[in-house]
């Protein structure tokens, strides 16, 4: 059965239940599909000491260029 079909068959359901029965019939919007977020990956301690340790060495790296260049 297609989606098509399905309404069609809910519909004329619908209409029986009114037309036979003297029921009312209350439809509801659709609700809105929530918004999806990008996933983002939380750092794990790992990941932060791992970019301490990053940002020492460039840090280091850094203090020996100006050295070296305060020298020349």
């Amino acid at each position: 059965m297609t989606k098509d079909e399905l309404r069609a068959e809910l519909e004329r359901q619908a209409q029986r239940f009114t037309d036979v029965y003297g029921g009312e019939v209350t439809t509801y919007a659709a609700e809105r599909e929530p918004e999806r977020k990008p996933w983002r990956k939380k750092p794990s301690v790992l990941d932060q000491v791992f970019q301490q340790e990053l940002q020492k060495m460039e840090k280091e790296r850094s203090d020996l260029e100006n050295v070296s260049h305060g020298q020349a």
